[in-house]
């Protein structure tokens, strides 16, 4: 490099001064990351010395959410919100790393929502099923576990609900993503495709575009989208549907991009732990209640959450373990089951004979 192009000689005068003053803005930036990491490490050591949890995702979610509310530009608003992410995240794994289990490998959905709720400062613990990041996490092998719980087409993941059922853990976050599927492999064509691999769930969000263009191929079904594009690296003739990360990570050409049925196709995931959230003031509570196999008895359940004016965004129903043809109900609310509207609801279900397992109350997750 001559000297010329290194002193940036010749350049106009106003550029150069513009240069200067982004590499002073730099320099403030950068000072500024690290005094608030260093207040942090004071936090740390207070909690420490209280016994305080050093993670609390509603203190987090009220950042981010100052972090949108005050952007004035240039910047979109979901930029700066993900700058700050990581800085967060960083700043936190100088307390302590977080291990976080997750339905695996590598690249799948679930992987990038891990990066959307906790940055990517995090010890990542891929598993193979939902059963196991409970299991991750109860045994202590992990502090928090990402899974998917429903999506906007096919509705409940139903093997985190009954998860949910059973476990102690508690819902302390939820993330919701927009979700691309792509049809990805080494052969040349789609019609040189002899076996594809996909996620149940998955072979639902893009059944019309499978029947249409992939009837000729054997469709085998695999525990999550990133096994699929593991599995179809390693074979010259087959396929996986997964999204762009997975692509990228096991090398694989997409041949047909976006093939899910609807382009807002939209998956949400929840975090779990063993610690509750606290009030963040934009929350949801998920709750199981079931009641005796009655006429009337699921309206009577539901009757305390409009006597006490809380509004229920979902409602789903399971097969209970206990008896045939019995079922519990799985219901999302809005607002924390400490404030007193969500509370005397929910002690109304109890009154009327209902039982109710609070699964979690969590910040909401803003719109993808």
């Amino acid at each position: 490099m001559s000297g010329k192009d290194s002193d940036h000689s010749g350049e106009d005068p106003r550029q150069a001064e513009l240069r200067a003053e982004i590499d002073r803005l730099d320099q403030e930036i950068q000072a500024l990351i690290n005094r608030r990491a260093a207040q942090v490490l004071e936090v740390a050591r207070l909690k420490e010395a209280n016994g305080r949890p050093f993670y609390r995702p509603e203190r987090e979610a009220q950042i981010l959410e100052r972090v949108a509310e005050r952007n004035q530009g240039p910047f979109p608003a979901a930029d700066m919100v993900r700058i700050f992410r990581e800085i967060m995240s960083t700043c936190l794994a100088l307390e302590r790393r977080l291990r976080v289990a997750y339905l695996g490998p590598e690249a799948s959905f679930t992987h990038a929502a891990v990066h959307v709720h906790f940055g990517q400062a995090v010890e990542e613990v891929p598993v193979a099923t939902i059963g196991e990041v409970f299991r991750a996490v109860d045994a202590a092998k992990a502090d928090y576990g990402v899974v998917p719980i429903e999506n906007s087409t096919e509705g409940a993941v139903n093997a985190t609900l009954d998860a949910l059922r059973q476990s102690a853990l508690q819902i302390c976050g939820e993330v919701a993503m927009r979700v691309e599927h792509h049809l990805m492999s080494h052969a040349e064509s789609l019609a040189a495709v002899h076996r594809l691999y996909l996620h149940p769930q998955t072979r639902a969000q893009c059944l019309e575009w499978l029947t249409r263009h992939m009837a000729g191929a054997e469709w085998v079904e695999v525990p999550s989208n990133a096994e699929a594009a593991r599995r179809a690296a390693n074979q010259p003739t087959a396929a996986g549907v997964a999204g762009s990360a997975a692509a990228e990570h096991y090398g694989l050409p997409i041949l047909s991009a976006g093939i899910e049925d609807d382009p807002e196709n939209t998956t949400r995931f929840v975090v779990v732990g063993k610690e509750a959230a606290g009030p963040s003031g934009h929350d949801k509570t998920s709750v199981l209640v079931s009641g005796p196999n009655q006429p009337g008895s699921l309206l009577r359940m539901l009757e305390p959450f409009s006597e006490a004016g809380v509004n229920l965004t979902k409602i789903v129903s399971r097969p209970a373990p206990e008896a045939l043809w019995d079922y519990v109900f799985f219901l999302d609310l809005e607002g924390h089951c400490t404030d007193v509207a969500v509370s005397q609801a929910l002690e109304g279900v109890r009154a009327k004979g209902g039982a109710v397992k609070v699964l979690g109350c969590y910040p909401r997750a803003s719109s993808p």
